[in-house]
């Protein structure tokens, strides 16, 4: 009978500790994390759209559009499909992968892939930040496996549609000299 109670007791202490009970600025902090995250998630997609009426580049729009499209539609599946419990006990099943992160890296991939690396590094560090908000912030919603995958859905999403901007995609040339004369086209794929 001892035995038995003093298990009893040493779980009750075990699980008395094993508890965190976060002060009023964790939980402030966390919150904070959190809901900059929240908005986050929607600048590089944001500075993408802006790109491409600053450069009135009407190919990008549709890259980006079909990029966006896959991302969400590939997000959601998995989600549905995978039924993942969130790590903070959470049932819905809609933890696997992390939608926040998926459309925060879907764009700052594209801005990457689109306009390269100049945009693509404030973009991908701004995602990365999504994707630890998602671990880290009240509640943690998310693990390391759910944020990975979302950024592998969005990357991906991105890659399938997505080609190198090219400001000028036809040069021409014209020489002259000791009466010949040279004209050249050269197109940029």
């Amino acid at each position: 009978m001892k035995l038995i109670s003093l298990s009893i007791l040493l779980l009750v202490f075990n699980l008395t500790i094993g508890q965190e009970i976060d002060s009023p600025q964790e939980i402030r902090r966390e919150t904070n994390i959190q809901r900059f995250g929240d908005y986050a998630q929607f600048a590089p997609t944001a500075v993408s759209l802006i790109a491409i009426i600053a450069k009135k580049d009407e190919q990008g729009f549709w890259q980006l559009s079909k990029s966006v499209g896959a991302n969400l539609t590939a997000t959601w599946i998995l989600k549905y499909a995978i039924d993942k419990p969130r790590p903070e006990g959470r049932t819905d099943g809609h933890a696997f992968p992390s939608g926040h992160t998926s459309f925060a890296f879907q764009g700052a991939s594209f801005l990457q892939r689109r306009y390269g690396w100049k945009y693509g590094v404030p973009a991908y560090a701004l995602a990365a930040y999504v994707g630890w908000s998602r671990m880290e912030g009240i509640g943690e919603r998310h693990d390391g496996w759910d944020v990975l995958a979302g950024a592998a859905v969005g990357i991906g999403s991105t890659y399938l549609f997505t080609t190198p901007y090219m400001e000028e995609h036809l040069e021409l040339s014209f020489e002259s000299g000791d009466g010949s004369y040279a004209l050249g086209m050269v197109y940029k794929f």
